[in-house]
């Protein structure tokens, strides 16, 4: 049953190929590139207009995407910052090169372009004789060019309707300490087995594997009930979609409330 969501939610609940379609008009597409790299560009300033600046955070597999789709569908704009590093990470971009080099084409499939996998093991794996995972010389590769795209496309919402709803998805939002660029966060949670039991289901490899990298990659971040703590709303996507709908829909409203009044 799906009565409780607009017809794009509906269409989504239903698995509605031609809805994402049109809904990814709207922001930019899912990629699960190399944690934190993507998600943590957060660094820079948002000052455009009046319009009500959203982060949308979670950990790994919680479910971020489909609520940011929830979003979009009741008029939220949003840019994902996994979608912007994906983006940079094509080849002929400065990024790639830079990536590349730092390295090395081990990381590369036979066509050029980054093995997401691999770059994700490059960066969070801890190769003997070295200290540490390597994330952090990730990070400053990529964060400055996703935060220039980010604040760009905030300058162009600000232009195009300064009472809008301008959302930014990304994972490590708290643990950048990069709250306080926006006007609102949203956490979106779920249960440990339900992330496992994602990640293995997206990532097509077993649930045991799926638990120690979920395990390695929240390693990172801040624990979720941290996270809860420094959210103005919290999304439980424990449970189906119809009843994480009905979570989207009263934070929505007062979103756009919120946004209407501003001045």
């Amino acid at each position: 049953m799906c009565r409780n969501l607009p017809p794009n939610e509906k269409a989504l609940h239903h698995g509605d190929t031609e809805a994402r379609r049109k809904l990814s008009l709207w922001h930019f597409s899912v990629s699960e590139l190399a944690p934190s790299a993507a998600e943590g560009c957060l660094c820079g300033e948002i000052a455009v207009g009046f319009m009500l600046k959203v982060g949308l955070t979670g950990g790994i597999a919680s479910g971020k995407s489909i609520v940011g789709e929830m979003f979009v569908a009741r008029g939220a704009l949003l840019i994902q910052a996994d979608g912007i590093a994906h983006e940079l990470m094509q080849p002929g971009q400065a990024v790639y090169y830079e990536v590349v080099a730092h390295f090395g084409r081990e990381i590369l499939n036979f066509d050029g372009t980054v093995n997401r996998s691999k770059l994700a093991e490059a960066a969070f794996g801890v190769k003997p004789g070295a200290a540490k995972p390597r994330v952090g010389e990730l990070n400053r590769i990529v964060h400055p060019a996703v935060v220039r795209r980010q604040d760009e496309w905030m300058e162009e919402v600000g232009r195009g309707d300064p009472r809008a709803v301008a959302i930014v998805e990304a994972a490590l939002i708290l643990e950048a300490g990069a709250a306080e660029r926006f006007d609102r966060i949203v956490v979106v949670t779920c249960t440990d087995e339900q992330r496992a039991a994602r990640f293995a289901d997206r990532q097509k490899i077993d649930l045991e594997a799926a638990r120690k990298e979920v395990a390695r990659r929240m390693a990172a971040q801040l624990p979720e009930a941290e996270k809860v703590k420094a959210a103005d709303f919290v999304i439980d996507n424990s449970g189906s979609l119809d009843k994480t709908g009905d979570q989207v829909r009263q934070v929505w409203e007062k979103l756009r409330i919120e946004a209407a009044g501003r001045s």
